[in-house]
């Protein structure tokens, strides 16, 4: 261990090599972290074709870099230093160093393996496993704090059963009061009110509580603060408005479209005239023929191509446009999950090497709330969004397309029950992991869809790899400390 002390000596080129190359494994762990989890969050959205997989990998990219890099702060802490006893250690910091890197390998690789297999699985259970692993070689079975392992235990049985739960409530209320009512569009438009504050709400109450201190607003040269709590509530009402306007206009579309006036029919965009029809339109045979389409023959308004002014709007065309306004409400949900991903779950990446970069510049082992310097956050957002560029598509398919079948309805439900679990478990301090509660999510939305639907061997995978990620971390970051210790 004598090799990894002058990580804490100096900053001279000699001492900084080590720092560069810890760097990379931080950046590999959150390639393979945006890969998987950030991935997994997003293949509800390209499953249900809300958004194509570029478009994905572009909102999801810029959301969760900014996420990271403006509020990553906590979580990393949190990682760093409550899961390990530092005590139990002694006083020699070179030891947490080294776990902290068998940290890094083993976590890089797991997650590695489980995307090329495309399996979603919990960052934050390998990575609180890798501690665990380093931390019971090196000081025994008292140098873990066992409670943390057991509140994550019991987060892996309860939170896809909580998550499956609301969304199954969800999408039987979407299914049953919207999707299957006698005029699916008039029904949304009085749930529009409802959905908006759903979306603002639960996702605004993930992200705005991290804006804590005062906005500075100048108003005719006056500076003004706005505390938090005014500001939070201005812009979620803002949002919340400016959500159900939008909303009702999509859904007027074809109401003003039955009402429009008839208009003259055209042939070849030309006026057809009384003289027209009795010389050249019957000239030619193949005008004899009958119409190949309903919009050959009746007029249609300019703005839509279906349905007929003529007739009333047929219910597939209903279920399309409330598919389509769902769809919007689906790619909102799914950049606040994104941004929320991010601002958490970049810890799972970075807290290792944060740890380092504390112990190399006091030369002590970090016992609570430690700053963390900006580059560190950068390289774990840029990490993020290289991952989920390269290696994003194997999860994406298994959550999206390989559970059920997804609709914007279904994806959207599934992505609030998912935010939901993540909210409520926060304010009650169980960690809980996004891809668990996701997955159980579709589940859910699949068992009201119909349970021949859901796609039993994905699942029985997926859960398998639930189980063996934190003791296979484990055992994988305690051999790779072993073999460091002896180098």
């Amino acid at each position: 261990m004598g090799n990894f002390s002058f990580l804490m000596m100096d900053t001279s080129s000699f001492a900084l090599f080590p720092l560069v190359f810890l760097a990379l494994l931080a950046f590999y762990v959150a390639a393979n972290l945006g890969a998987n989890d950030v991935a997994n969050s997003m293949g509800t959205s390209v499953g249900s074709k809300a958004l194509t997989l570029r478009q994905a990998i572009i909102v999801a990219g810029i959301l969760e870099f900014t996420g990271a890099v403006l509020f990553g702060q906590g979580v990393s802490e949190t990682l760093a230093t409550g899961v390990v006893n530092p005590d139990s250690l002694g006083t020699n910091p070179s030891v947490f160093v080294v776990g902290m890197v068998s940290v890094l390998i083993s976590a890089g690789v797991w997650l590695q393996f489980a995307t090329s297999r495309g399996l979603p699985v919990s960052s934050s259970h390998a990575v609180v496993g890798a501690i665990a692993g380093f931390s019971m070689v090196a000081g025994g079975l008292g140098a873990v704090k066992w409670p943390t392992i057991g509140l994550i235990t019991l987060s892996w049985l309860a939170t896809p059963l909580i998550s499956g739960a609301i969304a199954a409530l969800f999408f039987s209320v979407v299914q049953f009061g919207i999707l299957e009512s006698v005029d699916p569009v008039k029904r949304l438009r009085l749930w529009v009110p409802v959905l908006s504050f759903l979306v603002i709400g639960v996702f605004g109450v993930i992200v705005f509580p991290a804006l804590k201190k005062p906005i500075s607003v100048v108003f005719l040269g006056l500076g003004w603060d706005i505390p938090p709590l005014y500001g939070v509530l201005a812009i979620a009402l803002l949002g919340v408005l400016s959500l159900i306007i939008m909303s009702w206009r999509v859904l007027a579309i074809p109401q003003a479209s039955v009402n429009a006036p008839p208009q003259p029919p055209e042939v070849r965009g030309e006026t057809v005239t009384d003289e027209s029809l009795t010389t050249s339109s019957l000239s030619s045979p193949s005008s004899l023929s009958p119409p190949s389409s309903p919009s050959s023959f009746f007029p249609l308004p300019s703005s839509f191509s279906s349905p007929s002014s003529f007739f009333p709007l047929p219910s597939s065309f209903s279920s399309d446009l409330v598919e389509k306004l769902l769809g919007r409400f689906q790619v909102l949900s799914a950049c606040f999950v994104a941004f929320a991903h991010g601002s958490n779950d970049v810890g799972n990446a970075i807290a290792p090497l944060a740890a380092i970069s504390y112990v190399r510049r006091t030369g002590v082992i970090p016992l609570d709330r430690f700053d963390i310097p900006l580059w560190i956050f950068l390289l774990g957002g840029a990490g993020i969004v290289t991952g989920l560029a390269i290696w994003g598509k194997n999860v994406i398919s298994t959550v999206g397309e390989n559970i059920i079948e997804l609709k914007p309805s279904r994806g959207f439900c599934a992505e609030l029950a998912t935010a939901t679990t993540v909210l409520v478990a926060s304010r009650l301090g169980l960690p809980v992991s996004t891809s668990h509660a996701l997955v159980g999510a579709v589940v859910g939305v699949g068992f009201v869809q119909g349970v021949k639907d859901v796609k039993f061997d994905t699942v029985k995978s997926i859960i398998l790899a639930w189980v063996v990620t934190i003791p296979l971390a484990t055992l994988i970051s305690a051999g790779i400390f072993s073999v460091l210790r002896l180098l």
